[in-house]
């Protein structure tokens, strides 16, 4: 069974360390805190030695095995630090963990961390399931609104600030689930405004726009029927300069695999043929639900007149 995040500082309450953890996700700044909250505690409990191995694509993954036989210099507890830039292993880094895992180094945490991460394909694999049999995995994925939302308060509640729910609401609009600019723009409203009560038009006036107005998410929003966010985050994009011929090409593209999709007679099929994340398709199945083939070839005669309007072959506001 994969833990949480709060479950995994409940155990950091404790006094013994499991011998692996991994700790992968999409959020990028929780799955940094909670590894440095681990080597925090590794140290604290006299973890003092600590080994970083970056796994890229020349990685040699006897490494592992080496690091985990190597005797400590000072006969002092060690923390392998293993890091999976793209979380996969292939067959010879899988293979390396799990025997890793069945037998592993003591006196030693193997802390195994990636920000790139697919329930889809890693959730099953052997090693994954070595590191949950022998230490802990946990899994951080991208939080919903409303667990962004709580996220956001409790945090400010850390640093002492003193939101309402207007100024929450504020906060989540202006950084656009962005946690990693949430925690920046909180850490300055503390800084700034200190633990006084913290109302939406003050909190406005203090930080900035920091919303990732990117076509992913003008897409995104207009396919969950968010008509309101769509048109916000089209004129952000609109009023930060950019030109429509570049924001055309993710729009067909997405529009394409829509209209595949609802046209595919197996759609299972078709969503192992695109390679897309659970996450994806779960939204993509309710989005296909919504609307027929017909609808998805409409709106990409649609998007290419929009193309042409935007390369002047053509009269109108492509805009």
């Amino acid at each position: 069974m994969s833990a949480s995040l709060a479950q995994l500082h409940k155990h950091l309450a404790g006094s013994e360390l499991k011998p692996v953890y991994l700790i992968a996700g999409e959020e990028h700044l929780l799955v940094i805190e909670a590894a440095d909250a681990l080597r925090a505690r590794a140290r604290e409990l006299g973890y003092s030695e600590r080994e970083i191995l970056d796994a890229d694509q020349y990685f040699d993954w006897d490494a592992l095995a080496r690091a985990g036989a190597a005797m400590s210099l000072f006969a002092t507890k060690r923390v392998i630090d293993l890091r999976l830039p793209t979380g996969k292993t292939g067959k010879e880094g899988s293979a390396a963990i799990v025997a890793y895992c069945a037998n592993p180094a003591p006196d030693t945490v193997l802390l195994i961390t990636s920000l790139q991460w697919s329930k889809k394909d890693n959730e099953g694999a052997a090693w994954v399931g070595a590191v949950d049999e022998a230490g802990l995995y946990v899994p951080v994925w991208p939080m919903r609104l409303d667990e962004f939302s709580a996220w956001l308060a409790q945090r400010m509640s850390a640093r002492g600030l003193s939101p309402d729910r207007a100024a929450i609401a504020a906060l989540a609009e202006r950084v656009e689930g962005n946690s990693l600019a949430a925690a920046q723009e909180i850490d300055k409203l503390a800084l700034l405004h200190g633990a006084a009560p913290l109302d939406a038009q003050t909190l406005e006036e203090l930080v900035a726009d920091s919303a990732r107005f990117d076509v992913i998410k003008l897409v995104d929003a207009a396919l969950a029927g968010d008509a309101a966010r769509a048109t916000r985050i089209l004129a952000g994009l609109r009023a930060e300069g950019d030109a429509i011929p570049a924001l055309m090409g993710m729009i067909l593209y997405q529009l394409q695999i829509l209209a595949r999709l609802a046209a595919a007679p197996n759609l299972a099929n078709a969503f192992r043929v695109e390679r897309m994340w659970d996450a994806r398709e779960k939204f993509f199945r309710k989005v296909l639900g919504r609307a027929g083939p017909g609808h998805w070839e409409d709106c990409l005669a649609q998007a290419a007149r929009v193309d042409r309007l935007s390369k002047g072959r053509g009269i109108g506001d492509a805009w």
